[in-house]
């Protein structure tokens, strides 16, 4: 039975439910939702600072006390992004009953917002996610390169459950067709719908997601004989400089190793057999990047060991090959990212401007009528923000090249 009206606080209801279900990345990762941001009281601006735990190295024996700073390290999270879809409604399709409504009007408005904010999210993690496995040029057709994506995660201390992959379409052909008998359907993957899933194995969930990043490698630079020309000594250093490059090249994104710099264990930190891997995040000028993670050679917070972090030199190897472009894949444990929304004014009475949040996610549905054409505009807003807060539980996974 149709209403006599549909409400703003129904279509609120059903916009929320929509963006639930259709946020392939954001859905699996961690979600805040923050009403300080925007609210009368208590408002802190927009940006909101997240702690990390405090590192320490042990005392061995029962020698004199060593003690420790506690040193609070944080990141920023800046919700400041706001987007939205405007729609425009007569009567007669007020008049409808919801379900009717929502296939005609608000799923494909939700689709194309939620689209694009997820690609937005989805491509800035993996800009900053520092590991990667694969092997560049090589179709992903086997568990071999998630299983070495796992490993990353395994090493980093990523805690074992809430582990998902993204695929694009392409790659996921490849891998389930090499590895079908592994896909086995689930009857309690989820208590709770996700658009692109397709099956779990090897401890993560697997989406297909045609919003991954393409890293497009630069052709200005041979990518295996650039040097960096810092000397690396300074505790948290975040900055590099490269010489051999003619132009600013390496863009956001771009992962590489150093030759001798290798990764180590994040409480122990006995070295591990494999190089430190690092992604620019910044580019300052034709030689200076802005690097993740930051290079810590000694003390609680150290994350790299090896010769080459004492040497004025370290041969700098790119991942992937000049003038490539590669769509990559990404695992990563849930709480590796985090997308933050808040609140926005309400801005006339209740009637006109609704305001509802479900599940982290907030959302505004703002209407006011035009009585010359009997229509009722209509706008959904979203004011919203993301950080990687532990990209160490994240791996980029490279595969053929496009």
């Amino acid at each position: 039975m149709a209403n006599t009206l549909l409400t703003i606080d129904m279509i609120t209801r059903e916009a929320l439910r929509l963006a639930h279900e259709k946020a392939t990345f954001i859905g699996t990762i961690n979600r805040q939702f923050d009403d300080s941001f925007g609210s009368a009281t208590g408002k802190i601006g927009d940006t909101l600072r997240i702690r990390y735990p405090s590192e320490y190295t042990r005392r061995q024996g029962s020698r004199v006390m060593d003690v420790q700073d506690s040193v609070q390290v944080s990141t920023s999270l800046v919700v400041a992004t706001q987007d939205g879809v405007d729609m425009r409604f007569n009567s007669r399709e007020l008049a409808l009953d919801l379900e009717s409504f929502s296939k005609l009007h608000l799923e494909p408005a939700m689709a194309s917002l939620v689209s694009a904010i997820d690609s937005d999210v989805l491509q800035g993690c993996t800009k900053s996610t520092f590991n990667y496995a694969g092997t560049a040029g090589s179709a992903v057709s086997s568990l071999t390169a998630p299983g070495g994506a796992r490993t990353r995660l395994n090493q980093n201390l990523a805690p074992k459950g809430d582990r998902y992959i993204q695929f694009d379409s392409g790659t996921m052909a490849s891998i389930v067709g090499g590895v079908a008998a592994y896909f086995n359907p689930s009857a309690a993957i989820s208590e709770q719908y996700r658009e692109g899933l397709v099956s779990r194995t090897a401890m993560a969930d697997y989406y297909e997601n045609e919003r991954v990043w393409s890293m497009a490698n630069t052709t200005s630079v041979t990518l295996s004989t650039a040097k960096n020309n810092g000397y690396i000594s300074t505790l948290g250093q975040t900055s590099i400089n490269i010489t051999s490059l003619t132009v600013s090249a390496a863009g956001v994104g771009m992962k590489f190793t150093l030759a001798n710099v290798y990764d180590v264990h994040p409480e122990t930190k006995q070295q591990y057999a494999q190089l430190k891997q690092f992604t620019v995040v910044g580019v300052t000028n034709v030689s200076t990047y802005t690097i993740s993670p930051a290079i810590y050679i000694s003390g609680a917070r150290q994350n790299v060991g090896g010769t080459g972090t004492t040497t004025s030199t370290n041969a700098l190897t790119w991942l992937g090959s000049p003038n490539s472009t590669y769509a990559l894949g990404l695992m990563y444990h849930k709480d590796a990212f985090t997308f933050a929304t808040a609140e926005l004014p309400l801005m006339s009475s209740s009637e006109k401007c609704v305001r509802r949040t479900y599940d982290g996610i907030s959302l505004r549905v703002w209407q006011d009528s035009d009585i010359r054409n009997d229509e009722l505009l209509t706008r959904i807003d979203i004011l919203y923000g993301f950080a990687a807060i532990r990209p160490a539980w994240a791996c980029a996974i490279i595969g053929a090249s496009a």
